[in-house]
């Protein structure tokens, strides 16, 4: 990965500020998602904040998902990760601590990455939104999981895991917001893990092709799917099962999750509905296509997003 010391100390001058979210803004808006991430929605100034806590989990789990690497080898680029994560608050706190820094985080996954940009960024907002840093490492060891576990038992097990690996990101989006209410966070966890458990089910082609499969053994069981069956390139009728069986499960999510879009005002609510609707809207089209990824992965293109957004103007609370 590279991850090389090259013993520079973070220096937080505006320009360097400025130019460090904009490194972040990039990084965010260079990568698909089902839903929006710092986009025009949100107010001017969580963007960059936004873009910097999306950078931040982007890169982590691409150290853990991509590249060609033994698990040791990932392993040991996450914990690296975290040392920076430290060294960069120790340095806002004033500690006059060297920060390591590396402008090509990992080459072999195709990308640049300035880490000391992203770091300076992160640090910075983290500062000045007084962010718990408890959910940066509550997503890394999600990431770090990702490494070492590719199958689920269960259901439980698979919303323990959804519940470090993206519920954080929803709770840190509400705190740079400034909201701190109990029932926000628990509307917030159950949109967040729709919506990666929807990305779950578009990618169980991708996943399995890499030796990951989170539907749950058990509701394989129930159904009388196997993994082996997906090697064959198509779903079988068991699958189709199991797969109406785990969406079901996610689509109750997506309705508990709705009342985080009304509990927020102003631009961040508009975010947040494109956000439940863009979930929603790819949960329908697995649906509608009897969640046959290996004939079609369904993506959200310009017209979705126009739906999405024609939906959110039309939204009626509760």
């Amino acid at each position: 990965m590279g991850l090389r010391g090259l013993g520079n100390v973070l220096s937080s001058n505006s320009v360097e500020l400025d130019a460090a979210y904009e490194v972040c803004t990039k990084l965010a808006r260079g990568h698909y998602e089902n839903f929006p991430v710092a986009s025009w929605l949100l107010p001017r100034s969580m963007r960059p904040h936004i873009a910097a806590i999306y950078a931040f989990a982007r890169t982590a789990d691409d150290l853990a998902d991509e590249g060609i690497e033994d698990p040791d080898e990932r392993l040991r680029r996450l914990y690296v990760w975290e040392r920076y994560l430290a060294n960069s608050l120790s340095h806002h706190r004033g500690v006059q601590e060297t920060i390591t820094a590396d402008t090509g985080c990992d080459e072999k996954l195709g990308r640049s990455v300035d880490c000391r940009a992203l770091f300076l960024a992160l640090a910075n907002t983290i500062r000045v939104c007084q962010l718990p840093v408890g959910l940066f490492k509550s997503l890394l060891s999600a990431f770090r999981q990702d490494v070492l576990v590719h199958r689920y038992q269960n259901w439980n097990q698979l919303l323990d895991y959804c519940g470090r690996s993206a519920n954080p990101v929803g709770r840190l989006v509400l705190r740079v917001a400034g909201y701190t209410d109990p029932n926000l966070d628990r509307t917030s966890d159950s949109l967040c893990t729709a919506l990666q458990l929807t990305n779950f089910w578009q990618d169980l082609k991708q996943d399995y092709d890499v030796g990951r499969v989170y539907v749950p053994s058990d509701d394989q069981a129930t159904c009388g799917a196997q993994a082996s069956d997906l090697a064959r390139g198509r779903l079988t009728p068991a699958w189709r099962e199991t797969m109406r069986l785990v969406a079901g499960r996610t689509r109750i999510l997506f309705n508990e999750g709705r009342s985080v879009c009304d509990g927020v005002h102003g631009r961040l609510a508009m975010e947040l509905r494109m956000t439940w609707c863009g979930g929603l809207r790819i949960l329908d089209r697995l649906e509608a296509a009897e969640f046959d990824v290996f004939v079609d992965r369904p993506t959200l293109a310009l017209r979705d997003g126009l739906l999405m957004f024609w939906k959110t103007l039309l939204w009626r609370r509760g």
